[in-house]
């Protein structure tokens, strides 16, 4: 790996350096500062490495020009004689690197750095991410006083370097408000508010840290963020995209955070339950992970192009999901960026080249029609005996897909350009040798590969699994590419943090519970998320993290925010998808027609009010509400979901038929309690909100009920109370009923109400 990436960042923390470092020695790629051309990466010749100049390799930079041999890039000590840093620096605009067309410029800090790089020798070093982590030492501060446990020393250690102070602690409402959606992705309830607010103890937050960490929900909102990364949905995805039974699994990813399963368990479970000795049923439900793919149902098609877009996707999301590299770049030809050969991206294919299944596992009608593939069948009897989170309420013929290897081994060629049927050289078993070789101490199957995983030697899973959590709590990972920690990923923010957490997780036995217990519970976490004019202009982006975190909630949790605090939510853990409110004919016009999701049949009674997780996912027609908070479409691996800002957003929470409904039921409940409306008003916006209303804002909303109950007309609020399945109660004054609602709609609507502050 080349050492210098000063090209293309100006620093590692995104705040401006004021001098040069006193030893040059990052992990960048120096290669942006030559043209395309040079190193012959893209255009016609991407397939000719071998003929470009490659700086990424040290040997290759310090050999001859291949067109003036008494020239070379770089000259260790002598930055006069190197061509690269004389093609940066030169003010002849016809050989100056980048070239003008690029639209890249190097700033003269990023020239000086490289400058003093060379002078200095010039010197290479692995990638970052691609050398075994270290648990340093705690970095001395002064305000020891502020740290709460050792992420605050790196973190704080950090700030006093540039002069910024920390923020204060967040207001108590504030600070559960955001711990309980982090933890259960739920608002608290006003017994666990009065209880905390009235708890002086010194334990009164790690207390409920643990009560929430104990909750069934918590394995439901940690789950959420693993259905994303898995693809999890309800269809196959493609033209017919029929339905699939893949829930039980799930319910086991629900069960395997709530009972705190070790994450060397979770993904070894995942990757090779099948193949572990004497595998039990939950350990082979456990592989559904890597069967929860695009699936195609339709007839003519070519049976091996589809196997191998199968064993494709389980590489790219492995390589992605647990390594967090961009392997998928290595399947038609070597890696541009990163030091992996296409001959390596197919060792990895391997693993999952001796499947047994075929092209076309179904045609729309059901998973069982072909029986060339691993299927596995969860009797009543399974449910009773072994897997009892598995929240089967009918007689029905319960199937789900599964991993299972054929009885002999199926050959893995390298593929010319990824292509199916232009098979070259024959590969066995392998991983990347610039990550970690794969040592023949392993079984050369899906098994090996998770003990590869897990090898105390391997740089990366520790490392990316501690990125996820943090980006779960923060909003984004320390590496704030969480999904690329190759060379064209972000630096860390905090690599010394990083280092430590992952080192500190893999000591305490992959134990994730402890490891969010160790964020959440740490003064940075804790911090309000006031943003001062001063620390808005020097680290616009809380890149140092002097505060807390603010963001929108997800969008499953905004429907669960709206559902709970109306007490409509249905608590039930687990079981098939549901299928709320949606507007009439969208999945009409995107069906061809054939299979059961052809027509939007839409649930009725409890099945309204579930969580957002269990909402079912139709991959060519996803929940429209959702997508429009950014939720993942499931079609393939995604490891942090976009976040946008739009006024369609404002739309589904003036209109959607789960708020309309849910703020009238609420409005009867408060109405039915004969309080006064201002404690009434009070009480909503704490159940939604989850804090008390500043008078100021008290009296707006009173004034507007009050303003309501003059102006509303009883037809009007007829029509606006007759919203969804939830009975209307006879027993209350249509007219105050649904000024109330209007009140209660009003508070969903505020921004603070879908975001955690």
């Amino acid at each position: 790996m080349a050492v210098i990436q000063a090209c293309k960042k100006s620093s590692a923390n995104g705040v401006a350096l004021e001098k040069l470092p006193e030893k040059v020695s990052y992990n960048f790629d120096i290669r942006p500062i030559l043209s395309d051309n040079c190193y012959a990466c893209h255009g016609p010749d991407a397939n000719k490495r071998e003929a470009g100049l490659r700086l990424d390799i040290e040997a290759e930079a310090y050999k001859a020009l291949a067109e003036h041999p008494s020239a070379h890039a770089l000259v260790p000590g002598k930055p006069e004689q190197s061509q690269a840093f004389l093609r940066i620096s030169t003010k002849d605009t016809t050989l100056l690197m980048p070239p003008a067309g690029s639209n890249l410029k190097l700033t003269s800090h990023q020239i000086k750095l490289i400058e003093k790089w060379i002078k200095q020798g010039a010197k290479y070093e692995s990638h970052w991410a691609f050398t075994v982590p270290v648990k340093s030492q705690l970095p001395e501060v002064e305000n020891k006083k502020w740290s709460k446990n050792q992420i605050d020393d790196f973190v704080l250690a950090k700030l006093e370097q540039t002069g910024i102070e920390p923020n204060e602690q967040a207001d108590k409402e504030r600070l559960l408000k955001r711990l309980s959606f982090d933890l259960t992705g739920l608002p608290p309830s006003l017994k666990m508010m009065d209880s905390f607010l009235a708890d002086t103890s010194d334990h009164a937050y790690e207390k409920v840290v643990d009560e929430l960490l104990a909750l069934p929900s918590y394995g439901e909102k940690m789950a959420l963020h693993w259905l994303d990364v898995a693809r999890f949905a309800d269809s196959h995805g493609f033209q017919d995209d029929s339905y699939r039974t893949q829930w039980p699994w799930r319910d086991w990813v629900i069960h395997a955070f709530n009972n705190n399963l070790p994450y060397d368990k979770f993904i070894t479970w995942q990757l090779a339950g099948d193949l572990m000795p004497n595998a039990t049923k939950e350990q082979l439900l456990a592989t559904g992970f890597n069967r929860n793919h695009k699936i195609t149902e339709e007839g003519g098609v070519v049976q091996e192009e589809y196997r191998v877009m199968y064993v494709t996707d389980r590489t790219n999301t492995v390589s992605k999901a647990l390594m967090g590299v961009t392997m998928e770049c290595a399947n038609c030809h070597d890696h541009k960026y990163d030091p992996f050969s296409q001959k390596e991206y197919f060792q990895l294919f391997s693993f999952f080249n001796n499947v047994k299944e075929v092209g076309i596992e179904s045609v729309v009608g059901g998973p069982e029609t072909y029986a060339k593939k691993p299927l596995m069948e969860i009797s009543d009897k399974d449910i009773q005996e072994v897997l009892t989170f598995v929240n089967k309420q009918d007689t029905s013929r319960l199937i789900v897909s599964v991993m299972g290897d054929l009885d002999t081994l199926r050959k893995t060629y390298v593929l010319d350009r990824g292509v199916y049927d232009a098979p070259k050289d024959e590969v066995q078993p392998g991983t990347p040798k610039s990550i970690l070789p794969f040592d023949k101490k392993y079984t050369q199957n899906r098994l090996g590969l998770a003990q590869w995983m897990f090898d105390k030697k391997n740089p990366l899973t520790s490392r990316v699994y501690v990125n996820r959590i943090w980006q779960e709590f923060f909003g984004k990972g320390l590496v704030k590419t969480s999904g690329d920690f190759g060379m064209q990923g972000e630096l860390p923010s905090h690599p010394a943090l990083l280092d430590w957490l992952s080192v500190d997780f893999m000591e305490h036995g992959w134990d994730i519970k402890r490891l969010v217990k160790q964020i959440v519970t740490s003064a940075t976490y804790r911090q309000s998320t006031v943003a001062t004019p001063e620390k808005l202009a020097t680290d616009p982006e809380n890149v140092l993290l002097a505060r807390g975190p603010r963001q929108r909630l997800p969008a499953e949790f905004v429907r669960d925010m709206v559902l709970e605090s109306s007490g409509l939510l249905v608590k039930t853990i687990g079981g098939p998808s549901v299928k709320p409110y949606q507007p009439e004919g969208l999945w009409e016009g995107a069906s061809s027609g054939r299979g059961i999701l052809s027509i939007y049949k839409q649930d009725h009674n409890e099945k309204l009010y579930r969580r957002g997780m269990y909402t079912l996912i139709k991959r060519t027609v996803p929940p429209p509400s959702m997508i429009i908070f950014d939720a993942s479409n499931r079609d393939q691996c995604e490891i942090k979901r976009t976040s946008t800002n739009t006024p369609l957003q404002a739309l589904v929470m003036m209109n959607d038929p789960t708020v309309l409904e849910a703020s009238r039921v609420l409005a009867a409940k408060l109405l039915k309690e004969n309080t006064q409306p201002e404690d009434q008003i009070t009480k909503a916006f704490r159940m939604i909100v989850c804090r008390k209303p500043s008078q100021k804002e008290l009296t707006l909303l009173h004034t507007y009920y009050k303003g309501q109950l003059q102006t509303l007309q009883k037809k009007s609020a007829q029509e606006l109370l007759a919203v969804g399945e939830y009975p209307i109660p006879t027993d209350l004054d249509t007219i105050t009923l649904a000024a109330m609602m209007q009140v209660v709609n009003t508070i969903y609507n505020l921004e603070e109400a879908i975001a955690k502050s």
